[in-house]
C-alpha cells in the first residue's frame, strides 16, 4: 500500500472544495465559500435554537417580546433576505448581548435591552444581527471551520506526523475565530442601510455602538478593580466610534438611503415598553445585596464575608476576597437518597481522605463539614467542604485559599458563611424581590448622584444610572425628559 502524495492531495481537495463549496452571496453577488444549502442554514440555526432555550430561558414578557418581534420585522423585510422567516426574541441574561444563528434566529438580552432608550436603537441592534445573517457570515464561517478540519485530517494521514491535525486545527481557529472587524464593519453598514430603508435614523447604529463601547470602557474598569477578564459584546472598536473614521465611513454611506421620512427613532414610546422590565439578578436566579444573597423561590438566606465580591452564576454563587486569592461558593442540588451528609461528600462528591470531619449545624438543620484536597482555580488545595440538608435538597458549600503555605487563611469565613444559611424573614422575602426598571419623568432637582443613594444597584450605582439613560459618563437629564430608574 502506497501513501498519498501529499503535494498532489492537498491541491486536489482544495480544488474539490472551490468547485463543491461556492454560493452566490445574497449582499453583494459574488461568491462565498460555503458547504451548505439554504436549507441547511436554516435547519442549523434550529438545532442551534434549541440548545440556545435549553441552557438560557427566554424573558416572560409577552408584550415585549411583541414589540421586539415586530420591530426586527420591519427591518429583515428592508434586508437582502426578505423571504426568510426571521425569529427575533429576548433572552432572560443579564449579559449585554444580542447575536444571531444561521438561517434567520436573532437574540437580544434583557441585560442589552435595559440600556437602550430608543426604538432605532433596538432595530439598529437587531440590524446588524440582520446583517450576520444576510450575508451568510456564520455560514462562512461554520465552512471555513469545516474545510479547516477536513484539510487538517487529509494532512495528518497523509503525513504520517502525529500532531499534524493539531496545528492545522489550531490555525483554522485562528482564522475562525469570532467575526472579526470586515464582518462586524459589513454587519455596520449593512444595519445601518436597513434601518433607514425602514424609515428610521441610520445615525442609531453610531448611537448604539456609543452605548456598547461605554459598556466596554465600564466593564473594563470593573475587570481591572476585580481582577478578571472583561466580558464585552461589542469590542472592535478601540475608539469611540465618534473617532472610528471606518466606521463613520460606513455610516454615512448608509445615508445615501436617508430623506425626509427616515427620522423614526420612538423614544417616550419605545422607554414606557421598558417599564417593569427586570434588571440585574432575577428572582430565579437569586438577588444579591451588598454581601448577602436571598433566594425567593428556595427559601433561604446566606451571608458572605463583607467586603467580598460576589458573583451569581446560574449553577452556584462564587465569592471572592478583594485580592481574589481566596473563594468560597454555594451550590444546590437534589438529595435522591436518605444518607447521612458524610456519605454524601463520599458518594455524591466524590471526595477521599477527609479530615477534620464532624458534625455541622445551622439555623436548626443538620449537615457536616471536613476538608479535603481537591482541584481549585490555583491546582489542588484543602478545600474546606459543609453540606447542609433543608427538605429534599442538599446545599454544597466549598472554600479555599490561594497560599498553599497557609491553605486555612479564610477557613473562619468559609464556616462563617455556611452558619448564615437560614430560611427568609419576612423583611427578607422584600429584599429577595428583583430589582425593576421603571420610567419617571426627570425635574429641575433630578440629578444621578442622589437616585444612586436610594437605588438597590449594589455595584456602581451611579455610574449604572447614567448608562441606563444614555448619560455615561457625566451627562444629566433635562427637565422634563423621561429616564429609567431602578426599584
Amino acid at each position: 500500500m502506497r501513501y498519498l502524495s501529499l503535494p498532489g492531495t492537498l491541491p486536489l481537495i482544495l480544488y474539490l472544495f472551490v468547485i463543491n463549496g461556492c454560493a452566490t452571496n445574497p449582499v453583494s453577488g459574488g461568491s462565498d465559500f460555503v458547504l451548505m444549502s439554504e436549507e441547511q442554514e436554516i435547519a442549523l440555526g434550529r438545532k442551534y435554537s434549541a440548545e440556545i432555550i435549553k441552557d438560557m430561558p427566554l424573558y416572560e414578557d409577552p408584550v415585549l417580546a411583541k414589540r421586539v418581534q415586530e420591530t426586527g420585522e420591519q427591518v429583515a423585510a428592508n434586508s437582502h433576505r426578505p423571504e426568510l422567516i426571521y425569529r427575533f426574541a429576548v433572552l432572560d441574561s443579564t449579559d449585554v448581548n444580542a447575536f444571531a444563528l444561521p438561517g434567520g434566529y436573532i437574540y437580544i438580552t434583557r441585560g442589552l435591552l435595559a440600556y437602550l432608550n430608543t426604538e432605532a436603537e433596538l432595530a439598529a441592534v437587531l440590524g446588524h444581527e440582520i446583517g450576520h445573517v444576510t450575508a451568510r457570515h456564520s455560514v462562512r464561517q461554520h465552512s471555513t471551520a469545516t474545510a479547516t478540519g477536513l484539510v487538517a485530517a487529509v494532512l495528518g494521514a497523509a503525513s504520517g506526523i502525529q500532531g499534524a491535525d493539531t496545528l492545522a486545527n489550531l490555525a483554522g481557529t485562528a482564522i475562525v475565530r469570532g467575526y472579526g472587524r470586515e464582518h462586524e464593519l459589513e454587519a455596520d453598514r449593512l444595519g445601518a442601510e436597513y434601518l433607514a430603508k425602514s424609515g428610521y435614523d441610520p445615525d442609531a447604529m453610531l448611537e448604539i455602538i456609543g452605548i456598547l463601547k461605554h459598556q466596554e470602557e465600564f466593564e473594563k474598569l470593573r475587570a481591572e478593580k476585580e481582577d478578571r477578564e472583561p466580558k464585552t459584546y461589542h469590542g472592535l472598536f478601540s475608539s469611540h466610534p465618534e473617532n472610528d473614521e471606518r466606521l463613520q465611513q460606513v455610516v454615512k454611506a448608509a445615508r445615501t438611503h436617508k430623506n425626509d421620512s427616515t427620522t423614526r427613532t420612538n423614544r417616550d414610546d419605545f422607554l414606557q415598553a421598558l417599564e417593569g422590565l427586570t434588571f440585574g439578578d432575577s428572582e430565579k436566579e437569586g438577588i444579591v445585596r451588598d454581601n448577602r444573597y436571598y433566594h425567593k423561590e428556595l427559601d433561604f438566606a446566606v451571608s458572605f464575608p463583607q467586603g467580598w465580591r460576589i458573583e451569581n452564576r446560574p449553577e452556584k454563587i462564587i465569592a471572592r476576597p478583594a485580592d481574589n486569592d481566596g473563594l468560597v461558593q454555594l451550590s444546590v442540588t437534589d438529595r435522591n437518597r436518605r444518607i447521612p451528609a458524610r456519605e454524601f461528600m463520599v458518594k455524591r462528591l466524590g471526595l477521599e481522605d477527609l479530615e477534620q470531619g464532624e458534625p455541622f449545624s445551622s439555623d436548626g438543620l443538620i449537615g457536616y463539614t471536613a476538608v479535603a484536597r481537591s482541584k481549585t482555580p490555583w491546582g489542588t488545595r484543602p478545600v474546606r467542604y459543609v453540606v447542609v440538608y433543608r427538605d429534599q435538597k442538599a446545599y454544597i458549600f466549598a472554600g479555599a485559599a490561594k497560599d498553599r503555605n497557609t491553605p486555612y487563611t479564610y477557613d473562619r469565613e468559609i464556616l462563617d458563611t455556611a452558619r448564615s444559611f437560614h430560611a427568609l424573614g419576612q423583611e427578607e422575602k422584600i429584599l429577595a424581590s428583583e430589582a425593576k426598571i421603571h420610567v419617571i419623568r426627570a425635574s429641575a432637582g433630578t440629578d444621578y448622584s442622589g437616585m444612586a443613594g436610594s437605588s438597590p444597584i449594589a455595584n456602581y450605582p451611579e455610574e449604572q444610572l447614567r448608562m441606563l439613560n444614555g448619560h455615561y459618563p457625566d451627562g444629566a437629564p433635562l427637565p422634563g425628559q423621561l429616564i429609567k430608574i431602578v426599584h
